[in-house]
C-alpha cells in the first residue's frame, strides 16, 4: 500500500493525517476534518493540497476565523519514474507555481462562517440558504480553492469536510471607548475572476470582471447589536492593457477592436444588482498617459446613461501635490451628502435590521492599490463615527480623531490592508501608507515609497510572468493535460536576449576603465570614453526599444487573455 503521512498544525494540537490507497475519501476527509482539502492535476498525475498550519486571526459574531499559514501538496501516485527528464523538470515548475501562489500570504478560511458575503447579503438570506453548506452558498467570486474543489461540489456528503478560502485581508481588533468595548473588523476579499498581477492583467474581461477587483467590509460589534460598510475597488472597466516594456511607466493601451460598452454595461449591471448604487471615484492623473483613461472612462458612463451610476473624477496627484494631503477633504465634502444617503447596514441588539446599505463607492486609481486605500480608508472613518455614535459608543459630537489609542489601531489596520493588497497584485507593500498611518505625509515615507518603486520596477518587469502563469494554473484558468502534454514553458529567447546585455555591460565597463585609466593625453582618453559610452548608450536603446523581448512575460495563457 502506498502510505503518505504528514502532520497538520490543527489548531494548537498536531494531528497525524494518514492516507491509504485502500481508504474511501469519506475517511481520508474525516482524518482530515479541519484541514482544507483540494486538489490539482499536473503532468504527473493528482495532487491533494491540504492547510498543515493556521493560525487563529480572531472571532466574527462568535465564530473563529483562521489564516492558513503552510500548506502541503501530495501527490497521488507513488512514483514519477513513468516521466521523462523533460516532464519531470516541467512538473516541478508546475510544483512550484502552485506553491508560490500558496504562500503569497493572505489566504483565510471558517469551518462554521461564511466568510465569501457580507453581513447585509448573509441577512438577506432564504432559509434554504441557510441550510447550504459553506461549499455550496459561496460567493464564488471570492473562492480561491473553487477551481481545486470542483470535483467536491458534486459529492454533497463530502461538503462538510472542505471550506471555501477566501483571498485578501482580514483583521480584527478589540477597541474601548468611554469605557465601551467594541470589536472592529475589516475584511478584503479579492475576486478570483480576472485575477493575476499588476500589468499582465487590466481593465475587464468579456464577462465584465474588472482585474483586480475587491470587496472590502468594515464591520463593528457592541453589545449584540451589528453594523458593516461595504467598497470596492477595481480596474477601470473596458479594454485596455499596460504590458511591461522595460520602461519605467509602460503607455496605457486602449483597446481599438473591442466593444467597450458592452463589457461595461455587464460589469455595471451586475454591481447594481449586488450593491445598489454605484459611485465611481475615479483618482488618475487627468493629464499624461492616464488622461485618454478618465476621459474614456467619463465618455461611457455618458453613454451608459444609466441614473443608478454617478461618475466623480479626482485628480490625486494634482489635488495633494507638494505635500497638500488636507486637499482630501475636498473629495470627501463632494461624496458626503452621497455617503450618507447610501447609509451602511445596522442591525440591532434584538437582530431587528434598522438600516441596509444601498449603494456603495466604486473607487480605483492605475493600481486600485494606494491611491485608492487612502481614500477608502477616509470613507470608513466617516461611516464608523456615524455608527459607534448610534450604537452609543461616541458621545454627540465626539470625533474618531480624538481617541488617540482607537486612531491609532484604525489607521494601522487600513495601512495593513494596503499593504496586503499592494503585495498581492503588484508584489510590494503599497506607497502612501504613511499617510494612512500617521495622517501626514513625511520624508521618510517618500523614500520608502521610492525603495519599493524599484522593487515593484523589477518585479514587474522580471518576475511578473511566473506569477501570472502560476495564477492561472492554481485558478485553472490553464488546465495541464497529463495525457496531451504539450511544452509551453520553454520559450527560447533569440539572440538579443544575451547579447545586447552583454555588449552593454561590457562597454559601460570598459568606458569607466577608460576614465579610471587615463591614456597619454587627453584627447586619446577623450576618444576612447567617446566609444564605448557611445556604444553602451546605443545597447541601451536597442534593449529598450526591444524591452517586450526581456521582460518576464506569460507563456500558459493566449495572448487575447491578456489583452
Amino acid at each position: 500500500d502506498h502510505l503518505v503521512t504528514t502532520k497538520c498544525d490543527n489548531g494548537n494540537a498536531n494531528t497525524t493525517v494518514v492516507m491509504s490507497n485502500k481508504l474511501n475519501w469519506t475517511e481520508v476527509c474525516c482524518a482530515l476534518l479541519c484541514i482544507l482539502i483540494s486538489h490539482h492535476p499536473l503532468i504527473s498525475g493528482m495532487y491533494l493540497v491540504v492547510i498543515t498550519k493556521k493560525k487563529k486571526v480572531g472571532d466574527l459574531l462568535g465564530h473563529a476565523v483562521w489564516k492558513a499559514l503552510d500548506f502541503d501538496i501530495i501527490s497521488y501516485k507513488k512514483t514519477i519514474l513513468h516521466l521523462t527528464d523533460n516532464q519531470m523538470q516541467d512538473n516541478k515548475t508546475f510544483l512550484s507555481m502552485i506553491n508560490n501562489v500558496l504562500h503569497t500570504d493572505g489566504f483565510y478560511f471558517a469551518t462554521d462562517y461564511d466568510l465569501t458575503h457580507t453581513l447585509q447579503r448573509l441577512a438577506n438570506t432564504s432559509p434554504e440558504f441557510q441550510e447550504m453548506s459553506l461549499l455550496e452558498r459561496a460567493d464564488q467570486r471570492f473562492v480561491w480553492n473553487g477551481h481545486l474543489l470542483r470535483e467536491f461540489i458534486a459529492q454533497p456528503e463530502l461538503h462538510k469536510f472542505v471550506y471555501p478560502v477566501i483571498h485578501g485581508f482580514i483583521t480584527m481588533k478589540s477597541s474601548c471607548i468611554n469605557g465601551k468595548v467594541f470589536e472592529w473588523s475589516i475584511i478584503s476579499r479579492r475576486s478570483c475572476f480576472r485575477a493575476g498581477v499588476r500589468y499582465y492583467v487590466r481593465g475587464i474581461d468579456s464577462e465584465g470582471h474588472p482585474a483586480n477587483y475587491v470587496e472590502t467590509e468594515q464591520i463593528v460589534q457592541h453589545s449584540s447589536s451589528k453594523a458593516s460598510l461595504v467598497q470596492t475597488r477595481g480596474s477601470i472597466p473596458f479594454y485596455w492593457s499596460q504590458r511591461p516594456n522595460l520602461k519605467y511607466k509602460p503607455k496605457p493601451q486602449i483597446s481599438k477592436t473591442m466593444n467597450h460598452l458592452d463589457g461595461f454595461q455587464r460589469h455595471f449591471d451586475s454591481q447594481i444588482i449586488l450593491y445598489g448604487r454605484q459611485v465611481i471615484l475615479n483618482l488618475i492623473n487627468q493629464k499624461g498617459s492616464e488622461k485618454p483613461l478618465e476621459l474614456a472612462f467619463d465618455k461611457m458612463v455618458t453613454s451608459l446613461g444609466n441614473g443608478m451610476i454617478k461618475y466623480i473624477a479626482f485628480d490625486f496627484h494634482k489635488e495633494c501635490s507638494r505635500m497638500r494631503w488636507h486637499r482630501l477633504q475636498i473629495l470627501l465634502d463632494m461624496v458626503a451628502e452621497m455617503q450618507d444617503e447610501f447609509g451602511y447596514f445596522l442591525v440591532d441588539a434584538d437582530g431587528k435590521v434598522l438600516m441596509n446599505q444601498e449603494g456603495t463607492f466604486r473607487s480605483n486609481c492605475m493600481d486600485c492599490l494606494d491611491r485608492t486605500n487612502v481614500i477608502q480608508s477616509l470613507l470608513a472613518r466617516r461611516s464608523l463615527q456615524s455608527q459607534l455614535r448610534r450604537m452609543g459608543v461616541l458621545h454627540a459630537g465626539q470625533q474618531i480623531e480624538d481617541q488617540s489609542d482607537f486612531e491609532k489601531k484604525f489607521k494601522n489596520a487600513w495601512a495593513d490592508n494596503a499593504d496586503a493588497c499592494a503585495k498581492q497584485y503588484a508584489g510590494t507593500g503599497a506607497l502612501k501608507t504613511d499617510f494612512t498611518r500617521t495622517g501626514k505625509r513625511t520624508q521618510w515615507g517618500l523614500l520608502m515609497d521610492g525603495w519599493n518603486s524599484m522593487i515593484r520596477y523589477y518585479k514587474n518587469n522580471f518576475s511578473d510572468g511566473f506569477r501570472q502563469d502560476s495564477i492561472d494554473l492554481f485558478l485553472g484558468n490553464y488546465a495541464v493535460d497529463e495525457a496531451d502534454w504539450t511544452n509551453p514553458l520553454r520559450d527560447p529567447k533569440d539572440w538579443k536576449f544575451l547579447t545586447l546585455p552583454i555588449i552593454m555591460v561590457v562597454a559601460f565597463s570598459m568606458c569607466i576603465i577608460c576614465l579610471l585609466m587615463a591614456g597619454d593625453t587627453w584627447t586619446e582618453t577623450l576618444a576612447y570614453v567617446l566609444f564605448w559610452g557611445t556604444a553602451s548608450v546605443v545597447t541601451g536603446g536597442l534593449i529598450l526599444f526591444n524591452g517586450l523581448d526581456f521582460v518576464d512575460a506569460p507563456k500558459l495563457v493566449q495572448k487575447e487573455k491578456l489583452d
